[in-house]
């Protein structure tokens, strides 16, 4: 049967029609764009009076003078301090900057006795930043973070030992221009270590480093592949952040990443 008018026409006849019968009426719905467009308007407006009103208060007000640019309560001694009370200068078991200064390399933990050089260990004790960074699981953005950063240099030292177990360890330099890079660095690599994909646990307090902490990891087992653990230690000591890894087809114990870290941070 062919329809005469749409139905939305005749639905709101009949809705007039009832509105009419009871006496009520229908009130018309205003446009929300000419709400939205006032209220832009006025505000754009507001801003400009507001301007206006405040550019006149200043323009009446005195200039107020600028205070000196000279500190004269800032003073220095006219003559140096007479022989006999001047400072005692740091020692260089006392002054950490000095140790860093020479050849990292040296301040690296010596491979034990027994062990033998790993495989792809760095031959001159020296890590790039690239061969850095492809050490961890973002590795684009660990090479932009070093790239960004002060990082001045990384010594490594990685050894074999027992059937199957490869100790690395690396010490990473900042700039003395970046006064909290160190820090900064091994605060960020602990705060991932509670995740399930790293050691999941908050590992233990490293006595004599600071924040320092060390780590072992949950065994992973893969069909067709041999039992992997792992252990790590982090901490800063000055401008130098140490990051400590054992891997080992064996269970490796809290003894071994501890022993090794408190010996490397004797050395630095």
């Amino acid at each position: 049967m062919p329809v005469s008018e749409p139905a939305a026409e005749a639905e709101a006849q009949a809705g007039a029609a009832e509105a009419g019968t009871a006496g009520v009426q229908t009130p018309r719905r205003r446009r929300a764009g000419r709400t939205v467009a006032l209220i832009a308007a006025a505000a754009v407006l507001g801003i400009v009076a507001g301007t206006a009103v405040g550019y006149g208060v200043q323009a009446d007000r005195e200039p107020t003078p600028l205070p000196p640019l000279n500190q004269p309560a800032l003073a220095y001694p006219a003559k140096p301090l007479p022989k006999g009370q001047q400072p005692t200068p740091l020692s260089a078991a006392e002054d950490r900057a000095l140790k860093t200064e020479g050849d990292l390399r040296r301040l690296l933990v010596p491979r034990p006795a027994g062990a033998r050089e790993a495989e792809f260990a760095q031959r001159d004790g020296w890590q790039d930043l690239a061969s850095y960074a492809a050490g961890f699981k973002d590795e684009s953005w660990m090479l932009e973070f070093l790239n960004e950063s002060a990082v001045r240099r990384i010594a490594v030292r990685s050894w074999d030992s027992g059937e199957n177990r490869t100790t690395t360890v690396q010490l990473v330099q900042f700039r003395p221009s970046d006064l909290r890079g160190a820090a900064d660095h091994a605060e960020d690599q602990m705060s991932y270590m509670d995740g399930e994909e790293h050691a999941g646990n908050g590992g233990d307090a490293l006595k004599g480093s600071g924040d320092g902490r060390y780590y072992l990891y949950p065994v992973e087992r893969q069909a067709g592949y041999l039992d992997l653990y792992t252990a790590r230690a982090i901490f800063q000591r000055g401008d130098v952040m140490v990051d400590i890894h054992i891997f080992d087809t064996k269970k490796i114990s809290k003894n071994d990443i501890r022993t090794l870290a408190e010996k490397q941070l004797e050395r630095l």
